[in-house]
């Protein structure tokens, strides 16, 4: 994202260019997750130990959590509520933008049940990052809150 910026500030460009990428990118990163998931324990994006009964034996014989087919599910999801929502958007750029701050609040829960060092607050350094997403795009969150509801207003 922020190279992404910085391009666009570098050549002109203003208006928002994500909604194209976003179906897309969302299938990439379940590929992404597939991998990881058939990965195991050999990839860190694995989850802590559960004793809930979805806990899977990812090749340490402990029970975990299934990170990666929580994200895979989580961004399916999403990617399908994207797509038979695209017309309620109401400004260029608004489903890209909807997909990266989804994204990003869950990205932010997933990681307390994976097994990596916090950094600071208490939190890992991708929470960090999710949270200065979150806080990059709060005014459009606002945003776009205010315009769905004000169009649903005038239905």
């Amino acid at each position: 994202l922020l190279g992404v910026e910085i391009a666009k500030k570098l050549i002109g460009v203003k208006q928002s260019t994500g909604d194209l990428f976003t179906l897309p990118i969302i299938l990439g990163m379940i590929i992404g997750r597939i991998g990881c998931f058939l990965s195991g324990v050999s990839e860190p994006t694995f989850g802590i130990e559960t004793t809930l009964p979805w806990g899977m034996d990812l090749g340490d014989g402990l029970l975990r959590h299934p990170t990666s087919l929580y994200e895979i599910f989580f961004l399916a999801t999403l990617g399908l509520l994207i797509h038979r929502s695209s017309q309620i958007f109401p400004r260029a750029g608004d489903a890209f933008k909807t997909f990266l701050i989804a994204y990003l609040i869950f990205r932010f829960f997933i990681d307390f049940i994976k097994p990596t060092e916090a950094l600071a607050l208490g939190l890992t350094s991708i929470q960090l990052t999710c949270l200065a997403g979150i806080i990059y795009y709060s005014k459009s969150i606002f945003r776009m809150s205010r315009e769905l509801f004000q169009k649903k207003d005038i239905s």
